[in-house]
């Protein structure tokens, strides 16, 4: 969905602190005098069992540069395997960053941040000696990250006993089976948010429940950082939270934006890397503490667009993009993933809105495009394709739910089947977007390209909405969709006007707009 248009309010609230390291490196001089050639910040953003992501900051306190290549040892083994910012190279020990035909010049007392994400074992000491130009610095400072393990919490094994206690067999078989085998109950949900699994063609939990995702869009992250104005859009807080699960939701999709995830020095430092990515860290341990599953989704990123229905000209994450790009997603859902892997009941929904068809005028290249990814037509940067990012998140060891969106802004499910990435996890559901003014907002359409795809595999409507401050239309998805026992989500847990948001809400204590007492009011009628 796009968005109305930012107000001027900066969100209230702490900053949230960076847990990360860092350290000062001055260059050498030739007498006491002499400035320091460069000044750097090494830090470490996010850190999980055998992997790491970080972030290295140069400040250049010389002449100006046309070119720059950063150089440094780890210390303990260290292998970056993506990097960002900058090209990374590696030769045993020794690093090497050179700057991106974009990012060559580097004025005199300009900054720059690149970033990476590489392994480690045993100890993951930092680097002390680094070179900007060949030039020796000298480090100051603490050198050592931290070791803390990932703070995400574990699973919590179900507390649900087995529905069908074990019985003792008769001493004697009954004379005359019965007629028809007696009904097994079905499976007891598990108490709280779920590890979802897909089992056919639906969500499943740990107890081999059937599991419906009914709940709201939390809207924020994806834009307030990257428009210098905090991370979230309204309060974060537990009363917060707990206002979405006194709607009954069980579901809250968070939106994200990669660059600030990532730690991009086009983002202030205060909603960047760490403080980011601890942010969003929070507001999951909330969700779940209340008993919803959070759906983290990546909205905005970069990557420069221009063609049709091109939401912004700007290269960096500001609007949504046609598809995501191969520089940074597939870097952004290492990191998330590996964050969160060690809890399933995270679900990762790989891309908002894709829209490679409004790039290129025929469906084949549009759907191969959105599968493949690489040099797509119409669209000039390299792309990313919906299997990358699948082996992304495979790559981890994560083995969370993954959702994977359409194209015509997630609106047009009808070739879906036919190029749906590979999964080795098998734990693949499709994501669809629906508002009054789509292309796809008809009973007709739905049973001619939804039902099929929801046939096969678990279907999620991850955003419903409509633009008239009613809730007529989203009456009919949800009857669509429960006739069918499928899932949705209503878009937004937002107080902007409910007819450009369009908002579900005008306070956060949970009080509903006309169109969100539609969805408050169904959600307490449909769920126990």
């Amino acid at each position: 969905m796009r968005h109305p248009p930012r107000l001027t309010a900066l969100l209230a609230g702490a900053a949230v602190t960076a847990a990360s390291t860092a350290l000062a490196v001055v260059g050498t001089a030739s007498g006491a005098a002499a400035a320091p050639v460069c000044t750097v910040e090494y830090s470490v953003t996010n850190q999980w069992t055998g992997g790491f992501q970080g972030a290295v900051t140069v400040t250049n306190n010389s002449t100006a540069l046309n070119g720059w290549s950063l150089g440094f040892s780890f210390p303990a083994g260290q292998r970056v395997s993506q990097g960002w910012g900058g090209k990374w190279t590696q030769s045993g020990a020794a690093v090497t960053v050179a700057n991106e035909s974009w990012n060559a010049q580097l004025g005199a007392g300009a900054k720059l941040t690149t970033g990476f994400i590489a392994s480690w074992t045993g100890a993951n000491t930092a680097p002390t000696a680094f070179t900007l130009g060949g030039a020796p610095c000298v480090t100051d400072g603490p050198t050592t990250p931290p070791t803390t393990p990932p703070t995400t919490p574990p699973t919590t094994p179900p507390t649900t006993p087995p529905t069908t206690p074990p019985t003792t067999p008769p001493t004697t078989p009954p004379t005359t089976p019965p007629t028809t085998p007696p009904t097994s109950p079905p499976p007891t949900p598990v108490t709280g948010a779920p590890e979802l699994t897909v089992t056919g063609n639906k969500f499943t939990d740990q107890n081999g429940a059937v599991r419906r995702l009914l709940g709201v869009n939390r809207s924020g992250g994806e834009f307030m950082c990257v428009q210098g104005h905090g991370i979230w859009d309204g309060p974060a807080d537990d009363a917060s939270v707990k206002a979405i699960a006194d709607w009954k939701a069980d579901t809250v999709r968070i939106p994200l934006n990669e660059e600030c995830w990532l730690g991009l020095d086009n983002i202030k430092p205060e909603y960047r890397g760490g403080n980011y990515v601890d942010a969003v860290k929070d507001l999951v341990t909330k969700v779940l503490a209340h008993g919803m599953t959070p759906v983290l989704e990546l909205h905005w990123t970069h990557g420069q667009y221009t063609g049709n229905s091109s939401g912004c000209g700007d290269v960096h994450a500001s609007c949504q993009k046609p598809m995501p790009n191969a520089q940074y997603t597939p870097a952004f859902w290492t990191s998330v993933a590996n964050t969160f892997k060690n809890d399933k009941r995270v679900v990762f929904d790989l891309f908002n809105e894709p829209y490679p068809d409004r790039a290129t005028s025929t469906a084949t290249q549009a759907w191969t495009c959105w599968r493949d990814g690489g040099t797509c037509p119409g669209i000039g940067y390299e792309v990313a394709g919906m299997q990358d990012l699948v082996d992304a998140v495979r790559a981890t060891g994560a083995k969370n739910l993954v959702l994977v969106p359409g194209i015509a802004y997630s609106n047009d499910l009808s070739q879906w089947l036919t190029y749906r990435p590979t999964d080795p996890a098998q734990n693949l559901g499709a994501a669809w977007h629906v508002y009054n003014f789509n292309t796809c907002s008809n009973e007709t359409c739905w049973n001619d390209t939804l039902a099929p795809v929801a046939a096969q595999v678990p279907l999620l409507a991850g955003e419903i909405g409509e633009n008239t401050c009613g809730h007529a239309f989203i009456d009919r998805v949800m009857k669509w969709f429960d006739d069918r026992g499928l899932s949705y989500l209503g878009w937004t847990w937002n107080t902007w006007n409910c007819n450009s948001g369009p908002a579900l809400i005008s306070s956060y204590d949970g009080t509903p707009t006309a169109f969100g007492v539609g969805l408050r009011d169904h959600l307490r009628a449909v769920k126990p």
